[in-house]
């Protein structure tokens, strides 16, 4: 062999180890980092003593907001000032954004029968107990059902934590609370929970910080802190979208407070679950459940689906203020910026309807109890930056999706979710996977369109979870 052949062999070997050495540091596995349980978030200095802070803050308050009438006649006189909305192009339905003639007829239905009802919309959204609390130096508000000792005999008795996303609420939730809470279901059922469900920081009743840095991994800090101040040391985790992220950031961080973690939108965006993400469209056969090939492939409909559905994401995470200012004071177009997501997100056929197939799967009601709490906050902005933050330098240094999450783990899936991940690429950061269903009817928002369908889901994990791990009840 010549000296430059042994010279090429030589230089292709030391460049194939340093490929090989590269990839595997960027696939390996990594230690969950320490985040500062402390870590002050308030407008005000953090107090030098804490442990005074924590002693003083502690109390938990219960509360009953309302709005003046004032309010509420400001907001239909804003409603009133709709008369410049540009017609939709001919023949188009929801293909370009949300059908400003469709929007008319939300705006008139909110105006002139959702508002004079507002006082019974009022009554409806405090039918459960609402309380707030100091958390790192943010008022933090929640939905806390505890149940008493009567409503437990015979029944297994979990706390349970729910996570809402964007651009979504505690609403989202109430049918399914009263399903995993309510003492009067058959007698066959045997689980009840008490079930904490807060406003993520920045989003409805939850003050937002004024200083940078709260991303999700931050906000599971105190959402971990939350249910700690409330007595709960071990607790289930249920949440799709921005709560599908900070509860697996809990059960990454603090596996020995999650009994378990389930979610709707369970998902790996390590390099490593990519790659086999690409590898499984050759070879479906091998990685998807007969009949459910359609919720990953063609890989191309997925990308196509992501594409048209996600500028809204771009914007939130370089110019959440921008997009912010536009929406504040502004029903109308707060109305069309969030109500699109209910339509092309629950299916994206709808999409070519002129309607948006809004009511479909959804009350109107239901809808608009959401997009209220939005508006009355004030809290479009402060909702928005979670996106920035999360796609921040010091977030991404985090690497938590290369952090593998032991906790026992159930995913939930619903064919018109925006995005779908196979079990090989899940367990590479959940190992122990112990349950994965899938639901041919369901988009993202499942906890509000199939809350029915999700309950049984979330009650099949925990009977698994109990079978292979021995838990224990309250």
């Amino acid at each position: 062999m010549g000296v430059t052949v042994k010279i090429l062999v030589l230089i292709l070997a030391v460049a194939g180890g340093l490929v090989y050495r590269n990839v595997t540091q960027l696939w390996a596995d990594l230690p969950a980092p320490k985040l500062d349980p402390q870590e002050w978030w308030g407008d005000e200095a953090q107090p030098k003593d804490y442990e005074a802070y924590l002693q003083n803050s502690s109390e938990v308050i219960g509360n009953r907001l309302s709005y003046p009438d004032k309010t509420i006649a400001d907001l239909k006189e804003r409603l009133n000032r709709t008369l410049r909305l540009t017609p939709p192009l001919e023949g188009v339905a929801f293909e370009y954004g949300f059908n400003t003639d469709y929007l008319r007829e939300i705006v008139e239905y909110w105006r002139d029968d959702y508002l004079p009802r507002w006082r019974e919309r009022e009554v409806f959204l405090w039918q459960f107990n609402h309380f707030t609390t100091d958390i790192q130096g943010l008022r933090t508000h929640f939905l806390h059902l505890m149940v008493y000792d009567d409503n437990k005999v015979g029944k297994k008795h979990y706390p349970v934590l729910l996570l809402h996303g964007w651009p979504g609420s505690v609403r989202e939730f109430y049918d399914f609370i009263h399903l995993l809470h309510q003492t009067n279901l058959d007698k066959n059922n045997k689980y009840i929970f008490n079930v904490v469900v807060p406003s993520l920081p920045g989003y409805g009743w939850s003050q937002g910080t004024s200083r940078k840095g709260l991303g999700p991994a931050q906000v599971a800090v105190m959402m971990r802190n939350l249910m700690l101040r409330l007595g709960y040391d071990k607790f289930f985790i249920q949440g799709g979208d921005w709560g599908s992220i900070i509860g697996s950031n809990i059960a990454t961080l603090y596996p020995e407070n999650v009994l378990g973690y389930h979610s709707n939108m369970c998902n790996n965006l390590s390099p490593k679950s990519l790659a086999k993400g690409l590898v499984a469209e050759f070879w479906p056969s091998l990685f998807v459940p007969s009949g459910f090939e359609d919720f990953f492939f063609p890989k191309s409909n997925e990308l196509r689906y992501l594409m048209e559905e996600s500028g809204y994401f771009h914007i939130q995470a370089t110019k959440p203020d921008t997009i912010g200012a536009a929406l504040t004071d502004n029903p109308v177009g707060l109305a069309a910026y969030i109500l699109e997501k209910f339509s092309t997100w629950t299916n994206p056929s709808y999409r070519s309807l002129p309607d948006g197939g809004l009511t479909k799967r959804y009350k109107m009601d239901a809808l608009l109890d959401n997009l209220m709490i939005y508006y009355l906050t004030n809290s479009i902005t402060t909702s928005q930056r979670l996106y920035a933050e999360q796609y921040a330098q010091a977030q991404r240094d985090l690497h938590l999706e290369r952090v593998p999450t032991r906790v026992p783990t159930g995913c939930a899936r619903f064919k018109s979710d925006i995005m779908q991940f196979l079990d090989v690429q899940l367990k590479d950061k959940y190992p122990n996977l112990v349950h994965s269903t899938y639901h041919k009817k369901g988009g993202h928002f499942a906890a509000l369109e199939v809350p029915k369908v999700l309950y049984k889901d979330f009650i099949d994990f925990v009977k698994t979870v109990e079978r292979k791990f021995k838990i224990k009840t309250l």
